[in-house]
């Protein structure tokens, strides 16, 4: 149902990592960094999503304003650790609880957890950083796994991209899938108080939102969906960082997730990875 594109040409800003078939997990890191002639860097314990929230300046953006707390958070995410709460809608739970058995759970990719009680322990996140043949950050991606189980939540690769036509950056997040990918573009604005507003909204082809790209015979296709997502990043009455996220289809809030952020010490780190 999509149109043909050409990652190569007119549509390059859709060109982003895929995964063979089969389980996804990681295994698609290196061969994105083979396309870019680059290296991957895992043991950085300082790695961020963004190398510096100023890749994202623009008319109607000011990374200046935000709170100190979400972009250190963004640019140190390997020191910070999340405490997930998710709600789904009645209406999607269903839907969700069988993508995620029957897709997500075996790919091990896009495996959002239908059951509050799954993420109770807690979820496990760390940074990988892609460099190019110069050595310059390509990318990073964060993959989130299940502290009581190891399984992947999701893995996903995070950089800034301008698309064409637009006069500023959005964050450009994809997932890799089985001979393709689901891609998100995050429009970023300044909320109050410092904090940081995403948003992937509705509109044309070539706009930010959600687009899924895919591999057949070939050639490449791809879609706008309907998917929206709204994120909010800011800092409570109590000091707290914390996040509100909100997955729509279409007009429709399908689920709901709260994140908790804390920083923690390299001692406190080494301590926890001891003990799990």
């Amino acid at each position: 149902m999509g149109r043909p594109v050409d990652l190569a040409g007119d549509h390059s800003w859709l060109t982003a990592p895929t995964s063979a078939a089969g389980v996804v997990r990681d295994h698609w890191l290196l061969g994105e960094a083979e396309r870019l002639g680059g290296a991957l860097i895992a043991a950085d314990a300082d790695a961020g999503l963004l190398p510096d929230m100023g890749c994202l300046a623009g008319p109607g953006f000011d990374p200046g304003r935000l709170n100190p707390a979400i972009r250190d958070f963004y640019e140190h995410t390997s020191q910070w650790r999340m405490e997930i709460w998710t709600q789904w809608s009645p209406l999607f739970a269903p839907g969700g609880s069988m993508i995620g058995r029957l897709y997500g759970k075996r790919v091990q990719q896009l495996a959002l957890p239908v059951d509050p009680l799954a993420v109770a322990h807690g979820v496990d996140s760390a940074i990988t950083k892609v460099v190019d043949r110069d050595g310059n950050h390509a990318g990073s991606a964060w993959l989130r796994t299940l502290r009581g189980t190891g399984d992947f939540m999701y893995s996903g690769y995070y950089r800034s991209a301008v698309l064409p036509g637009h006069d500023r950056p959005s964050i450009h997040v994809s997932f890799p899938l089985e001979q393709g990918n689901v891609q998100v573009f995050l429009r970023p604005q300044n909320g109050q108080d410092g904090s940081l507003l995403l948003e992937s909204p509705a509109g044309e082809f070539g706009a930010d939102g959600a687009y899924v790209t895919v591999l057949e015979r070939g050639r490449h296709y791809a879609a706008r969906v309907p998917i929206r997502e709204e994120f909010r990043i800011y800092v409570d009455g109590e000091g707290v960082l914390r996040t509100d996220h909100v997955l729509r289809m279409w007009r429709m809030a399908a689920m709901r997730l709260h994140y908790r952020l804390d920083r923690v010490s390299a001692q406190s780190r080494a301590t926890s990875e001891a003990a799990d």
